[in-house]
């Protein structure tokens, strides 16, 4: 197998995955919201990558500027950025009741093998 049909079968075999996690996904969403706009540091805490401090953070961020008025506005958090909002946003709200009674965890992209790496 030449390096190009590597890299094919490398892609093809990402794309069956990230479909393959997807309605997992789509699942876990489906458990509910954090309402960012009156949760506490513990039911922050439940989304996925934010710890104690982030969740201070948000806390903090909350108590100076007010209620966020869009979910978009976390990322003025320090420590929120693109990837960590896309990874947060199915399960946040800022309005209604914090839904959420479990953590999330952080999804991990899949490990590429030995073969696929050629």
């Amino acid at each position: 197998m030449n390096t190009h049909s590597r890299q094919i079968a490398a892609f093809v075999l990402a794309v069956a995955v990230a479909f393959a996690a997807a309605p997992a996904f789509a699942a876990d969403a489906a458990k509910g919201v954090v309402n960012v706009n009156t949760a506490s540091a513990a039911e922050l805490e439940r989304l996925p990558g934010v710890g104690p401090s982030l969740a201070a953070r948000i806390l903090e961020h909350r108590e100076k500027n007010g209620a966020f008025q869009k979910i978009e506005d976390l990322m003025l958090v320090r420590g929120i950025g693109e990837k960590s909002f896309e990874r947060i946003r199915p399960y946040v709200a800022t309005a209604g009741a914090t839904t959420l009674t479990e953590s999330i965890g952080v999804p991990r992209a899949p490990k590429a093998t030995a073969q696929a790496q050629g």
